[in-house]
């Protein structure tokens, strides 16, 4: 897996650097520069699109995680966005990580099924989003037939993984390997304590889909709230540059950027292809390749001001805990 994201990485970065040199660096930068302060707020709905996000996460969340201030959730959140986004771990780090701060404040069985549930609920938020986006308004956008046929093919089968991925967790099957293992005395003690580890995440993740199948859908929707800030964001873009864009014309193309992203998910930092099917889009609906790479730049501007105030916030967390562990040691 490392090697795929490694490989994936330099092919992106290769695609990025080929992107510069065709639009022209001296052009692009002027055009971002036009932006002016207007990147502000474009970099702030990022931050206001998070947030939405956390309220969302917290309907799949257990226990005492529940009650934890949107504040420490938001920070907790953010840490896991920035180790997502800086480090080539396949969108995985970031859980990992998430996971680990939230069960240094309790349990952890209940930190690991809240990531997981937040997780699923996230991906089918953003398949549901571009689905919508594509029965609103995308049709009237003018792209290849191939690629409309690629692009649904690719989401059918993303689609088809994600249905599976949640009915292993309803059914509290992500142990299964584990447990037959241990139940044939492969792998000694490891592998028995792997097992009861899981087994109590996964009697966890089956209480949640009995018990609170609302919350399910109440976390969908606020994540759906949340990537409408996008559209938004990109009405604001057209306008710091004078497009005088509408609001159906911001809609269809963040959709249309939604489609590509659930695509490209794989790719670390969408290195290369945030730039490039924004150019796709951009040029779908009339516009130039310059412009369509200064909206994946100040997109890609976005994401590196949040994944760095992350990065930050992720280090206090950790000296945080570091600090509360040491006091929390019996004296000699």
């Amino acid at each position: 897996m490392k090697k795929l994201n490694a490989i994936l990485f330099v092919l992106g970065a290769g695609f990025l650097a080929y992107l510069l040199w065709r639009v022209g660096i001296t052009e692009l930068w002027r055009e971002v520069g036009s932006l002016g302060w207007g990147l502000v707020p474009f970099i702030l709905c990022e931050g206001a699109s998070e947030f939405i996000h956390v309220a969302g996460w917290r309907h799949c969340l257990s226990g005492v995680h529940r009650s934890l201030p949107m504040t420490l959730l938001f920070r907790i959140r953010m840490a896991g966005y920035a180790i997502n986004y800086l480090t080539p771990t396949a969108a995985m780090g970031g859980e990992l990580t998430k996971a680990a701060l939230l069960a240094s404040n309790h349990r952890g069985a209940e930190a690991v099924t809240g990531v997981l549930i937040g997780k699923i609920c996230f991906a089918f938020a953003h398949l549901l989003f571009v689905v919508i986006g594509s029965i609103v308004c995308l049709w009237r956008i003018d792209l290849p037939r191939a690629l409309w046929l690629a692009m649904s093919i690719s989401g059918g089968l993303i689609a088809t993984g994600m249905v599976a991925f949640l009915l292993i967790q309803k059914y509290g099957k992500l142990g299964v390997l584990v447990r037959w293992l241990a139940s044939r005395n492969v792998g000694g003690s490891i592998i028995h304590q792997a097992a009861r580890g899981i087994s109590e995440v996964d009697e966890t993740l089956k209480v949640f889909y009995q018990q609170r199948p609302g919350d399910f859908l109440k976390a969908v929707c606020w994540h759906q709230l949340g990537y409408s800030v996008g559209i938004f964001q990109t009405w604001l873009f057209f306008n710091l540059l004078h497009q005088n864009g509408s609001w159906a014309l911001a809609a269809g193309l963040w959709f249309l950027g939604m489609w590509f992203d659930l695509l490209t998910f794989a790719v670390p930092m969408n290195v290369g292809t945030l730039e490039g099917t924004r150019i796709v889009a951009l040029r779908a609906i009339g516009y130039s390749s310059l412009m369509g790479m200064t909206y994946g730049v100040a997109l890609r501007l976005a994401q590196l001001v949040w994944s760095a105030l992350g990065l930050a916030i992720y280090g206090c967390l950790v000296r945080q805990d570091s600090r509360q562990l040491a006091n929390s040691k019996p004296c000699p």
